[in-house]
């Protein structure tokens, strides 16, 4: 089916995105993969051809467009090309709203042009070691002395960890913590007593960098703030639709490539004299995978379409990120099987794709939460 969601600025844009793929990324992905992390000189590169801040206003070097249309053809050609280690979709579409939306002028005019140009990698950090999705149970805290503040605590799980050179932390600022005690934090390289911990060894994602953060005594100045005190819940929560939104793009975008490379292998490959797409049980397993990708893909273009136009609720969001990261984790696991033994390998693109993406119905709040986020709004 023809998708009717993009106008040719945005086709013209996805031409962009792919020059720069197979220019910039691809002939060094393998080099960071075996380094756990890319160069600094990838997201200057990426700043230089428009692709950072997108959303973020022109008066700081930003492309002035707040379409999420951008955002999605991003993470859709990221996706087709394998190359999740580097995270732009994390620095644009979940750090990058909380700096436009919350920061104020000041804040804006120190982080908003090295954000765009790629000087300053950023990195959310909310998961903890004892706490996921519930960011109640957060520990971290930090304590106001009057003209800082003074955060102690720990992260696990930070994407661009070791890279990133401002951290939006969330803390509690009091006591209790929980929906009205938590306030977010603008942490930059070189604070004393902020601390990198090793970058962890993933099953897959291999040249993303992932790391442990660890805060001790780190004076935050005031200025560093970012939005209301006791108010990061509400920020949090206003701004997960568009991240798991993100990741549901990715996760069609996946099921639909891994679908691609697949039936071009069976008609290639050959068992017992003719090509395995003259087996049955092959082409019944593409045309479920077919079928399902196409629904999804309606569905999914549908929810771009209304979070474009500010119509997008959280449960929508939550209906997209469970099914669209749940298909890509079966088209995953029965594309691999079709592959066969040559699945099993890490030269095939499904075996990479296989672990790559699992991680997708955890992060960003698992499946069982998108579950209970859904069946909360329909039977509270």
């Amino acid at each position: 089916m023809k998708r009717q969601i993009f106008t040719e600025d945005h086709e013209a844009f996805r031409r962009t995105v792919r020059t720069f793929l197979a220019k910039e990324v691809e002939p060094h992905y393998a080099q960071w993969e075996q380094d756990g992390v890319v160069s600094r000189e990838v997201w200057r590169a990426a700043g230089r051809q428009g692709l950072l801040g997108p959303a973020v206003p022109e008066e700081y070097g930003g492309g002035g467009e707040a379409d999420f249309r951008y955002a999605a053809v991003l993470a859709e050609e990221f996706t087709r090309a394998g190359v999740p280690g580097l995270a732009i979709g994390l620095h644009n579409d979940i750090v990058g709203p909380y700096l436009t939306s919350l920061a104020t002028d000041e804040q804006k005019r120190r982080w908003l042009p090295g954000f765009c140009s790629g000087e300053i990698i950023t990195a959310l950090a909310m998961t903890e070691p004892g706490a996921g999705s519930d960011l109640q149970g957060i520990r971290t805290a930090a304590e106001d002395k009057g003209d800082h503040w003074l955060l102690n605590g720990s992260k696990t799980f930070i994407s661009n960890g070791i890279l990133a050179d401002l951290v939006v932390v969330a803390a509690r600022t009091t006591p209790e913590g929980g929906a009205h005690g938590l306030s977010l934090l603008v942490v930059e390289r070189g604070m004393d007593g902020f601390e990198r911990g090793r970058n962890l060894d993933k099953i897959g994602q291999k040249a993303q960098d992932t790391a442990e953060l660890f805060f001790t005594d780190v004076r935050v100045p005031k200025e560093n703030l970012l939005g209301e005190v006791n108010g990061a819940f509400v920020h949090l929560m206003t701004n997960l639709a568009q991240e798991r939104m993100a990741i549901a793009v990715a996760g069609i975008a996946a099921a639909e490539h891994l679908l691609e490379i697949t039936t071009a292998y069976v008609k290639e490959r050959t068992a017992f004299g003719r090509p395995l797409g003259k087996l049955q049980h092959v082409r019944f397993e593409i045309a479920e995978l077919a079928t399902e990708c196409a629904v999804t893909r309606a569905f999914l273009d549908r929810c771009i379409a209304d979070h474009a136009e500010g119509e997008l609720d959280a449960v929508h969001a939550s209906m997209a990120k469970w099914w669209a990261t749940e298909l890509q984790k079966r088209a995953a696991d029965r594309c691999l099987q079709l592959h066969g033994g040559y699945g099993y390998m890490n030269e095939y693109p499904v075996a990479k794709a296989f672990t790559d993406g699992r991680i997708q119905t955890i992060y960003g709040g698992t499946t069982e939460i998108m579950k209970e986020i859904i069946g909360r709004s329909l039977l509270s």
